[in-house]
């Protein structure tokens, strides 16, 4: 019988299954007016809000930035937030300066919750061209959320996304611990050294474990998510599933330079005869990416589907209506969840978090999920003579 068969509770028994494996319970969102719900994952939107509920002690959040709307998804979890402040939950909140602008009305609801510590940090300053691109909290220091939704109303109703709720007791404190590093960088962002290792060490054999980027800012076990990601594909034998918002083997930064180090392993890959096939989204079709991508589409063994979620029924909505998803399953056993695009600038330089997980039954869910965009209606495959307009975002 198929493993996936087995793996999935049967949805006769409940609208929301909520599937979970032991340590990990795999969140989604998706955007309304679509044919991609999935129904027996549990929804980010439902799930943040109950977890902040269920605080004692703490709640720490990392985020690119915040963008709230009356009346929207992410109202319940800002509600959830002030409830846990009059509990006296201690909360510590911290936002990527570069994207302050666009989180002005979120900024306001933030210091309006009595006691809540919010704090901007401008990660450029302490690190190259990157940005604070992570997405993840922690509470009382033993759950924690990993996932592509950024602090968006958007993310939760109009956005294909993906995370892991984390219960598993070893990763939650490497969460917590990689926050503490980056709040003790808000307090003085020259108050910790650079790790100066050429290969960080970590403990890489179990069935769970961490990664993070860039490598020189992480503390001490927890891994590189570059190095880590490259080493999953040379690995792989048979099959190498993945969707992105973007990828490209370029910098977003100026000036551009080449970022080969996901290229290659994907190309090399490819010619031991693995089976790649990459999702990516309709906003990745501008140059010089979707050059690059029908490069890549043209070695044997890869294929490339571009993913076109249709505007909502109410009109256009600026930067949302996409799949911002950014997961990868490799030979039916690896799991990869993560907060980062695959491009240059983002886990060579950017603050990103990124969960490995080798167990079957979460990787054929995600193949499954993967399934389900790659044969749906608005999957089309990469034409490499097609000349593509630049994207609306």
């Amino acid at each position: 019988m198929n493993r996936l068969l087995l793996a999935l509770p049967l949805l006769a028994a409940s609208a929301r299954a909520e599937f979970s494996v032991p340590g990990f319970e795999l969140v989604y969102s998706y955007p309304v007016e679509t044919t991609l719900a999935e129904n027996d994952l549990s929804l980010a939107q439902d799930v943040w809000p109950k977890m902040f509920d269920a605080a004692k002690t703490s709640i720490d959040v990392e985020q690119f930035y915040i963008t709230p709307s009356t009346g929207e998804p992410l109202e319940a979890s800002l509600k959830s937030l002030e409830r846990a402040a009059k509990r006296g939950v201690k909360i510590r909140f911290i936002l990527e300066k570069k994207f302050e602008k666009n989180s002005l009305d979120g900024i306001a609801r933030l210091k309006a919750i009595p006691g809540l510590d919010l704090r901007i940090l401008e990660w450029s300053k302490i690190n190259g061209d990157g940005i604070i691109h992570a997405k993840f909290f922690i509470v009382d220091g033993a759950q924690a959320y990993v996932g592509s939704q950024n602090f968006d109303w958007r993310a939760l109703k109009h956005i294909h996304e993906t995370g892991l709720r984390v219960s598993d007791p070893v990763i939650a404190k490497n969460v917590q611990r990689v926050f503490d590093h980056d709040w003790a960088l808000t307090e003085d962002p020259g108050n910790l050294k650079l790790d100066e290792q050429r290969d960080p060490t970590f403990e890489r054999g179990g069935r769970a474990y961490l990664v993070a980027s860039p490598w020189r800012r992480n503390p001490s076990g927890v891994g590189d998510s570059q190095s880590e990601l490259v080493t999953l594909i040379s690995e792989a034998t048979s099959t190498v599933s993945i969707q992105l918002l973007d990828y490209n083997p370029t910098t977003f930064g100026r000036p551009k330079r080449w970022y080969g180090p996901i290229d290659s392993a994907l190309r090399d890959a490819a010619v031991r005869g693995v089976k790649v096939r990459l999702l990516v989204s309709h906003w990745n079709t501008d140059e010089p990416a979707i050059s690059h991508l029908k490069s890549l589409s043209l070695v044997p063994g890869v294929e490339v589907r571009i993913i076109t979620v249709p505007e909502a029924k109410q009109g256009t909505i600026p930067f949302a209506r996409t799949a911002h998803s950014k997961y990868m399953t490799a030979d039916g056993m690896v799991a990869w969840v993560g907060t980062s695009n695959w491009a240059g600038g983002y886990l060579d330089q950017s603050r990103n978090l990124e969960l490995v997980v080798k167990d079957a039954a979460l990787a054929a869910r995600l193949a499954a999920m993967h399934e389900h965009l790659w044969t749906s209606a608005y999957s089309a495959p990469l034409e490499v003579l097609k000349a593509y307009s630049k994207p609306r975002r």
